[in-house]
């Protein structure tokens, strides 16, 4: 078998394929050397574009990423704000309430203190949301006894506020 590859038969015969322009890799890669040199220029132009490109767009997703996270800082901080100044207000209606309460508190406790008749003549000369809240603050007992002396009108009124509730 060693014979038979190292003769010159088969050498010749490759030798004259080669010749010929049969396909092998030596002849093939001579010819488009030339071609496949310009096209990978182009490629690699190409890929050099699309790679600024990409690089370009991702400074300014970078830019916009960078922008949105201030405006962000900027609305937690402003939303803080509000939710303190809520809180603040929030507060300062509850100290009013229980304020108005207590002065509510006292003012039944000097009604109280008076004739059903002289009570009734004092309400009447008052506005008509107060009648209304200090009748809603008082007892049953105590408003029982003044509504006979009330004008009639505003009790109806506040009988239909109690009612609508």
């Amino acid at each position: 078998m060693r014979r038979l590859l190292l003769s010159p038969g088969p050498i010749a015969l490759a030798l004259y394929l080669l010749g010929q322009g049969m396909p092998c890799r030596t002849a093939a890669a001579a010819e488009p050397r030339g071609a496949t040199a310009r096209q990978f220029s182009d490629d690699a132009a190409t890929l050099e574009l699309k790679r600024q490109q990409m690089a370009e767009r991702e400074a300014a997703l970078k830019a916009k990423e960078d922008a949105l996270g201030k405006l962000s800082a900027t609305l937690d901080a402003r939303l803080n704000e509000l939710n303190a100044a809520k809180k603040a207000i929030e507060a300062s209606l509850i100290a009013k309430k229980k304020q108005d309460n207590e002065r509510y508190k006292k003012m039944i406790k000097i009604y109280k203190g008076l004739k059903p008749e002289q009570a009734g003549d004092l309400l009447n000369k008052l506005d008509g949301k107060m009648v209304i809240d200090l009748l809603n603050q008082m007892d049953q007992k105590t408003a029982v006894k003044l509504i006979p002396f009330i004008n009639q009108p505003r009790v109806l009124e506040w009988t239909r506020l109690n009612l609508a509730d």
